[in-house]
């Protein structure tokens, strides 16, 4: 009998580790504080608690991550409410699983010293704009709240170059600026911006950031246990944003800089405490307002754009 248990003893020992679950999640930006969540599990080592080895990968093109995802090549993406509305008329087959940021961040920015003091003053000019499609419609609904015919405004995609393209006078506006970001970076460049909000012009608030995923062989279990572990990230934040933020920055050196010390300080509180969790009406009252744009011929319903990946599966 001692021989059998210490040969068991042996065999416990000498069995390899049993493997991770692999998870793929692409950004929808470079790394920045947007992502503190997913970094911080990934550092705090909650990923690996939930038995996941994750990789976080960035896109070279803001339009690639909901793509990339619909081809299968990527688990999950980080991207954005008003976008996975348009992506389901594109038959990508995507639906959002998770919360990152649950307030709006985007915002129409323009000089504050510049000749547009308000959006009825767009008129006649040109705005740049770096996703196509979702950013053209937000601006789009944002003229038309404000009486600017469409016509009248000359839209420019500008790519990655948002303040820049701003501040050298290429645009005389920029729709798709985070005001944690842009407005900090022109700041700090000695210009000053002013922020026109989307939620304040007619288009209903939303998630800013989500994480999307295929709807077709959905990985729940998996997806799951990646957000109880940003959720834990996301705690840590909440409970301590300073000492989580010095954490974030030490994560990299390039993200320790003036612009994302001012940004983390503008975005943790934003982060979802419950990323699972989803609110069904402000899905259905975005497709409401798209029908009401013209953007799209019939409203797709909440339960065909959202899951909640923790709930029960009924049978």
């Amino acid at each position: 009998m001692k021989q059998i248990l210490a040969t068991l003893v042996l065999c416990v020992i000498a069995a390899p580790a049993l493997a991770q679950d692999k998870l793929t999640i692409m950004l929808d930006w470079f790394v920045n504080p947007n992502h503190g969540p997913i970094i911080l599990a990934q550092e705090r080592g909650y990923f690996s608690d939930a038995n996941l080895e994750v990789e976080v990968i960035t896109p070279s093109d803001p339009n690639d991550p909901p793509r990339m995802v619909a081809a299968g090549r990527i688990d999950l993406a980080v991207s954005y409410q008003p976008e996975l509305h348009l992506n389901a008329r594109d038959g990508l087959g995507l639906v959002r699983v998770g919360t990152l940021i649950e307030t709006p961040m985007t915002c129409l920015v323009v000089r504050a010293d510049g000749p547009v003091q308000s959006i009825a003053d767009l008129a006649g000019r040109k705005v740049g704009f770096a996703v196509a499609g979702l950013q053209e419609m937000l601006l789009n609904a944002m003229l038309t709240h404000n009486e600017v015919a469409l016509t009248d405004v000359e839209q420019i995609n500008i790519g990655w170059s948002i303040s820049p393209a701003l501040m050298s006078g290429q645009v005389d506006g920029v729709i798709g600026a985070f005001r944690n970001f842009e407005l900090n970076q022109m700041d700090i460049e000695g210009i000053a911006g002013r922020c026109f909000y989307p939620e304040a012009e007619g288009v209903p608030s939303y998630d800013e950031l989500i994480y999307v995923a295929r709807a077709e062989a959905l990985d729940r279990d998996k997806i799951a246990r990646f957000l109880q572990a940003t959720e834990r990230a996301t705690a840590d934040i909440l409970n301590d944003p300073e000492g989580m933020g010095e954490m974030f920055f030490a994560t990299s050196a390039e993200l320790r800089n003036e612009l994302n010390s001012r940004a983390w300080g503008d975005t943790w509180s934003r982060f979802a405490s419950r990323p699972a969790a989803v609110d069904h009406g402000r899905y259905t009252r975005f497709e409401a307002f798209l029908l009401e744009q013209g953007a799209v011929d019939a409203v797709i319903p909440a339960g065909d754009l959202v899951v909640d990946v923790t709930a029960a599966v009924s049978q």
